[in-house]
């Protein structure tokens, strides 16, 4: 039975990614802090494999996987955060991350959840207040008590 005057809303294809996606975040542990990705850049989550190690390469960067046929860089977290470094162990995954057209694979303690981190609950890092620059650090989750602080991946990434 149709009504007169109805009108039907509908939601574009794009718009369907872009809700689905806004303010999730994956989020992970290192020493027992914990970190978030915004998760439209992940692609997968992996278990770590054999990692070919790349001469002259700076520490963090441990080298390069085989992924179906795709060569990726993986990142050891620990070491990029300056962090000692530990033995890989049955929690110890690579995160898989495309950013600007790169994929590349980040080595973390542990994968917790998807995060859903309300737009109000996000602030940026208090750096300008303390005249230090956390480099790493975009901006500040807050979860009730606790904290999810969130990577900003251009200078996690391409940063000397």
């Amino acid at each position: 039975m149709a009504l007169e005057n109805e009108t039907i809303e509908t939601i574009e294809p794009e718009n369907l990614e872009e809700d689905t996606t806004k303010n999730k975040y994956l989020t992970f542990k290192i020493e027992g802090e914990e970190y978030g990705i915004d998760i439209c850049h992940v692609i997968e989550i992996i278990t770590v494999c054999s990692i070919t190690w790349i001469p002259e390469a700076p520490d963090f960067l441990k080298g390069i996987i085989n992924l179906r046929g795709s060569i990726i860089p993986v990142i050891d977290v620990r070491l990029r955060f300056k962090k000692e470094e530990k033995p890989y162990d049955s929690l110890t995954c690579i995160i898989v991350i495309e950013y600007e057209n790169y994929q590349v694979g980040l080595i973390v303690d542990t994968v917790d959840e998807v995060m859903y981190i309300p737009e109000e609950n996000i602030s940026l890092p208090p750096n300008a207040k303390l005249k230090f620059q956390n480099k790493f650090i975009k901006n500040i989750g807050k979860i009730g008590e606790d904290v999810q602080l969130l990577l900003d991946l251009d200078k996690f990434l391409f940063l000397e």
